[in-house]
């Protein structure tokens, strides 16, 4: 199988612009109780979630975020989810797990809404690019093509259900590249087999 190649120019995995909001500490740590005390009950004694239990605990807490217009995450991406945060293999989620991936979803949560300056519930093909790009992936304009044909709707919107899906794929994507590039050379090379792990669990 031919190298592949991930350029500076066309190909960038940035920091995301968000930043830590006065207070934002306390609040956190009061919301963390709460996840926590969600995910026991619905863990149970092995203190491990699958999808359907990460796409209950996460529905259960967007729900009540009333400014925030979404129909919830899809089984799907919480799929998405425990592929990308998955460290020991197991197709699940322990609870440091799931506060790491909380974190990620609020910061991508906070894209979202500044660019849904209507309050839709969607954000159109253009910032779409925009907000991936604050999200700290700078991708080219075929890319973003690519991005816009399999995550939005008939009329070319995005919901933060598919929001929050693109950006886990960029992220687990980028995260098994620099895994393969040993050298940081921006090149890979793989087998059928190993192309085939690297992008079925994803």
């Amino acid at each position: 199988m031919e190298s592949s190649r991930a350029q500076g120019t066309v190909l960038e995995r940035g920091r995301s612009l968000q930043e830590s909001e006065p207070g934002s500490a306390d609040q956190e740590s009061e919301e963390q109780q709460q996840f926590g005390n969600i995910f026991r009950q619905i863990a149970g004694d092995d203190m491990e979630i699958c999808a359907d239990e990460l796409k209950n605990i996460l529905n259960r807490v967007v729900n009540k975020h009333k400014d925030l217009k979404t129909q919830g995450f899809t089984l799907e991406s919480c799929r998405s989810m425990i592929a990308l945060m998955d460290t020991d293999g197991s197709g699940r989620l322990n609870l440091q797990e799931f506060h790491h991936l909380w974190k990620k979803i609020k910061a991508w949560q906070k894209i979202f809404k500044h660019y849904d300056t209507d309050q839709s519930g969607t954000i159109n093909s253009y910032e779409m690019r925009n907000a991936v790009n604050d999200a700290g992936f700078h991708l080219n304009n075929q890319l973003y093509d690519i991005i816009t044909m399999r995550y939005a709707d008939r009329s070319m919107n995005i919901d933060l259900d598919s929001f929050i899906c693109c950006l886990l794929r960029l992220e687990g994507m980028f995260r098994a590249f620099n895994a393969f590039d040993k050298d940081g050379d921006g090149i890979i090379k793989l087998n059928v087999l190993e192309w085939l792990q690297l992008t079925m669990y994803a």
